[in-house]
């Protein structure tokens, strides 16, 4: 379903579309709409875009969709046919997404079915009732999909080729485009992922999806910030709910008793120590902590304490993204580009209780305008723009900017000394047109994606790109002989760590993007196999790039090792590394085991997910390391990630902001039925 695409194109926001020779090919063979179809724009924050459209032809349903993301580029056709109840008799999908082929089939006579999607096929018979979750296509195999759900007499059905969905109904709202008006009914779907799916009806018909990516009709463009805000505003009480069943205040003193702490700001592992925690904060750190007479007492018997974690890159996607993020021990995030009402109310209502989430430090992202403008991108055509963002950002409470690829690299530096004199801090893409010892030179505090490291060393029309695939595909064909040693990168290398410039590597997406075959689970998701709904793991397995005639799956495996070797020379610079996944969060682990690869310590890998983040982002004294008077922000694992950083998965307990979690409750919550995999 395209939800999953919507999925995958947020949480993976660097990956990179099939190559333009294939996705052009695949264009031209496609279905163009007639001129009465129905139509939806494709829209953001940031401007329009897409187009979607749907119209029937001799008992086909026929839908069209066209996507430009940053310069990514997906084309589809699909074609289905519904029984008489709203039942799929059969769909198919042809054209390209940003893993390549989307090529796909369902068909179903004499009571089986069968399938075959750009990672799975499999056939057999077919229950009553069960309706086929298409792993990509147009938004309209979604809208079959909740019309059928919603003719169900319990509004539930099970799903093919595995898992259950429900429905339910969650607000009305009455909107206006200024011309007339239209009063209409949203409806969340659960089952599907890792949080509801809402969309909202007009009548019996589907109108709109509203997100990050909005599907809205042409006309009433304007209404989808507003229907974003409603379904957001119906969903909360679900998640306020859950503060208090599962997130509740610790009322007594908390003693976690002989367990292993890791000292961030002594880089070591430390045995046999005790952590007292009194409204929640750390009391007492030590051998011979008494537990007060009230004290609930926590065995950490084969257990190490870590500081909650950081995840450096994480785009907050919604209420559910908090249960996720803290059953992974993460109670910390800097948020580097989001939808900007959306993220701040979400953040005031984690500080105030209402919502279970970690502190997030935010950026707001500033792009230039073009086709390949950002999603959620505030635009700045010119400097007085750009400041003007930059003014904004620190009005609202903003930490810092992250800076993209379309914007002007003219605008750089203006945008960067109002930033530095406002107390801001600066890091982003690197601008087409700049390398970026440039964007450094111009004002960077921090480089985001290890890829705009290694930009310093590609070929000027890989440079002169700004959101598109040169970059990717690019990375993939040079960096593997670029050499680290020579005296140009030895001298823009020094020139980094002399200026104390952050990265953000977020190594594991390119991991997921370079290494896996089409179909593939990346190792950063294996762990969680078995524990997802079944459409989520599926979507886990539709990260890779598509290979290219210039560029192979070996080669891109060798550009990960590339890349993987860059971050183990920054740090043996002491450039200072946060770590990031650009994701879900589930990657956090994986990230901090590919640093360990690359030759960290297990001590300075954990560092780079605790106290390096929090001091870099101005809150070291309140969070980062287990230290008497800091917050207690924890994490309870089991095992030893001294020994075996993969170990941080095992997440037992977490603490944040005085409040208790059980792991499992947390992932019960959103529908993860249990602890990922241990490594053997």
């Amino acid at each position: 379903m395209m939800k999953r695409l919507l999925a995958v194109l947020f949480a993976l926001a660097c990956f990179a579309a099939a190559p333009a020779t294939q996705a052009q090919d695949a264009t031209a063979a496609l279905a163009q709409a007639p001129a009465n179809a129905q139509t939806w724009a494709i829209v953001s924050t940031a401007g329009r875009h897409g187009t979607s459209r749907v119209w029937t032809e001799n008992g086909v349903r026929w839908s069209r969709e066209s996507i430009l993301l940053r310069g990514f580029v997906t084309e589809l056709d699909q074609q289905m046919r519904l029984n008489g109840d709203g039942s799929l008799q059969s769909l198919t999908i042809r054209g390209s997404t940003p893993s390549g082929d989307a090529a796909e089939a369902f068909t179903s006579a004499n009571g089986r079915y069968q399938f075959r999607s750009p990672v799975d096929n499999g056939e057999g018979a077919l229950p009553a009732g069960a309706f086929y979750s298409s792993f990509g296509g147009t938004i309209d195999s979604s809208v079959a999909f909740v019309d059928y759900l919603r003719s169900r007499p319990d509004h539930s059905m099970q799903l093919l080729p595995g898992g259950r969905a429900e429905l339910m109904q969650i607000a009305t709202r009455t909107v206006s485009n200024g011309r007339e008006s239209k009063t209409l009914t949203a409806y969340a779907i659960v089952g599907v992922g890792l949080s509801p799916f809402p969309v909202w009806y007009d009548g019996d018909h589907f109108f709109a999806f509203a997100g990050f990516l909005s599907y809205i009709p042409e006309g009433w463009e304007s209404v989808a910030a507003e229907l974003s805000a409603a379904q957001d505003e119906a969903l909360s009480g679900r998640a306020t709910a859950l503060v208090n069943e599962i997130g509740p205040r610790a009322m007594h003193p908390v003693l976690f008793q002989n367990v292993r702490i890791f000292d961030a700001e002594g880089r070591r592992f430390r045995n046999n120590q005790s952590v007292l925690v009194v409204d929640g904060r750390i009391t007492a750190v030590g051998r011979n902590v008494r537990a007060p007479a009230d004290a609930q007492i926590i065995s950490g018997e084969g257990r190490t304490l870590v500081p909650g974690l950081w995840d450096s890159h994480q785009h907050f996607s919604g209420d559910d993204a908090g249960p996720l993020l803290l059953s992974q021990g993460i109670v910390n995030i800097r948020d580097p580009g989001n939808r900007d009402a959306e993220l701040m109310a979400r953040r005031v209502r984690i500080n105030e209780g209402q919502l279970l989430g970690p502190r997030i430090i935010a950026s707001l992202l500033i792009d230039g305008e073009g086709p390949n403008t950002a999603q959620m991108a505030t635009v700045a055509r010119n400097a007085e723009e750009g400041i003007a963002a930059v003014r904004h950002a620190h009005e609202a409470g903003y930490f810092g900017v992250k800076l993209y690829g379309t914007l002007d690299p003219a605008l750089v530096a203006p945008i960067a000394a109002e930033a530095h004199r406002l107390g801001l801090h600066v890091q982003g893409h690197i601008p087409h047109g700049m390398r970026p010892l440039e964007a450094v030179r111009a004002g960077y505090d921090e480089i985001t994606h290890i890829n705009f490291v290694m930009m310093q060393a590609m070929p000027d029309d890989v440079v002169q790109n700004s959101n598109g695939l040169p970059r990717f595909y690019g990375t993939a064909r040079y960096a593997p002989d670029v050499n680290l040693r020579s005296p140009e990168m030895r001298s823009y290398l020094d020139e980094l760590a002399r200026r104390h410039i952050a990265v953000d590597p977020t190594l594991v997406t390119f991991e997921g993007g370079f290494v896996p075959d089409m179909g593939e689970m990346a190792a950063a998701y294996a762990p969680f196999v078995g524990t997802m709904p079944p459409a989520v793991e599926r979507g886990f397995r539709a990260a890779s790039f598509a290979p290219s005639p210039e560029v192979s799956r070996e080669q891109m495996r060798r550009a990960q090792a590339a890349l993987q070797n860059l971050v183990g020379e920054l740090h043996r610079r002491r450039i200072t590394i946060v770590a990031g996944t650009d994701g879900s969060g589930l990657e956090l682990v994986r990230e901090l085991e590919l640093y360990v690869a690359a030759g960290f310590t297990p001590a300075d890998a954990l560092a780079t997910a605790t106290l390096v983040p929090a001091r870099l982002f101005g809150v070291g004294d309140e969070t980062g390391s287990i230290r008497v008077g800091k917050a207690a922000d924890l994490a309870l694992v089991e095992g030893d990630p001294s020994r075996n950083i993969g170990d941080l998965r095992n997440v037992v307990l977490v603490m944040r902001d005085g409040r208790l979690m059980q792991a499992d409750a947390l992932r019960r919550a959103i529908g993860i039925s249990g602890p990922p995999r241990r490594a053997n």
